[in-house]
């Protein structure tokens, strides 16, 4: 661990954009329970059911300290202006239109809120440091995997080359690094990037593979399996991804040479599981057999995701440690009264 690592300050302020989303819900309901006050901002669009976002929502807003902005990122004087009513210490930016697939077909919507509003999101934070303004003394923001590509080289980490990303998902997180590092370098923004790695669990997205599969497998409908489920991912539970959000928060990154607090990490298991095997496991989680279709390799996918955590348990003593059937177990748990509640 960091020699000057600091543990959680529960005075500081947190704002969380895509409060309302998968990790942004949890992250926040973690902060809130430990007793930070959140402001979180959230366009609550409908990528997927909104009901779900809007119960997620529900749940912060149970809190005393919990204060909500529905706002597009792309909106930048309204931006500006919630950060000036919140004076947030510490920014977490989860915002962001996630899917690989989808952004092969719907590139203008990622340009939007994942490029505009991250720049959106820097410049707040810069002229927080303005004279008369509350400083933001730590911005933390989400990257991914899918900044590897097609690297063949395991487990990835975080030196390694990742100039050549196979999805515009990929290459606007990637440009999210680059542009996060520039106004580190140009304005003083001490910059964390966690990329995350295959996140899952309860509260999830309806897109993401293990979700859609459920509700298939309880419909008794075939899941689409692509490249023959020769496939592995590092599938990390969402409660691990937050709490190694959680340890940055406090500890900005250490000056690197030329005094830029600035450093990437990787958030991930550190175990590859095989797509079919995967597969097995939420078999069993949901008490039903799957029926299968089998379809190549598409566009913008990779064969494999593996993270290299050794930065992460140098610097803060951890590595996500949550395996797959525990995770599973209460994704499923979750998700049977999710159902319930839908009808």
């Amino acid at each position: 661990m960091r020699a000057d690592y600091r543990e959680p300050d529960r005075t500081k302020k947190v704002l969380v954009t895509g409060a309302a989303g998968f990790i942004g819900f949890h992250l926040a309901d973690r902060l809130l329970k430990e007793g930070y006050a959140v402001c979180g901002i959230d366009n609550l669009n409908a990528y997927y059911d909104v009901r779900l976002k809007e119960l997620r929502l529900s749940l912060l807003e149970k809190y005393e300290k919990f204060h909500f902005d529905r706002i597009n990122m792309s909106d930048k004087s309204g931006i500006e202006e919630i950060f000036s009513d919140n004076s947030p210490d510490i920014v977490v930016n989860l915002a962001a239109q996630p899917g690989v697939r989808y952004s092969i077909e719907n590139p203008d919507v990622y340009i939007e809120s994942n490029i505009i509003g991250f720049y959106n999101i820097l410049e707040a934070c810069r002229h927080s440091r303005d004279v008369g303004n509350h400083p933001v003394e730590h911005l933390v923001f989400a990257s991914s995997s899918s900044v590897y590509g097609n690297q063949k080289k395991t487990p990835f980490s975080v030196t390694d080359p990742v100039d050549r990303p196979i999805s515009l998902y990929a290459a606007t997180k990637k440009s999210n690094e680059l542009m996060a590092y520039t106004y580190c370098h140009l304005y003083g923004i001490p910059s964390t990037g966690a990329r995350f790695f295959t996140v899952y669990g309860p509260y999830g997205r309806p897109d993401m593979a293990y979700f859609s599969f459920s509700e298939k497998i309880m419909k008794g409908e075939p899941i689409k399996i692509f490249n023959q489920g020769d496939l592995y991912r590092d599938f990390t539970y969402v409660d691990d991804i937050v709490e190694g959000v959680v340890r940055m928060l406090n500890n900005p990154p250490l000056p690197n040479e030329e005094g830029d607090q600035y450093k990437i990490y990787n958030i991930g298991n550190n175990k590859p599981v095989k797509l079919m095997d995967f597969i097995e496991t939420l078999e069993e989680a949901l008490g039903k057999k799957a029926l299968k279709e089998y379809y190549p390799m598409q566009p913008g996918d990779v064969y494999q995701t593996y993270a290299d955590v050794d930065d992460l348990i140098r610097d803060f003593d951890y590595c996500p440690s949550t395996e797959i059937r525990e995770g599973l177990g209460r994704f499923a748990e979750w998700y049977k009264k999710w159902k319930c509640m839908e009808l």
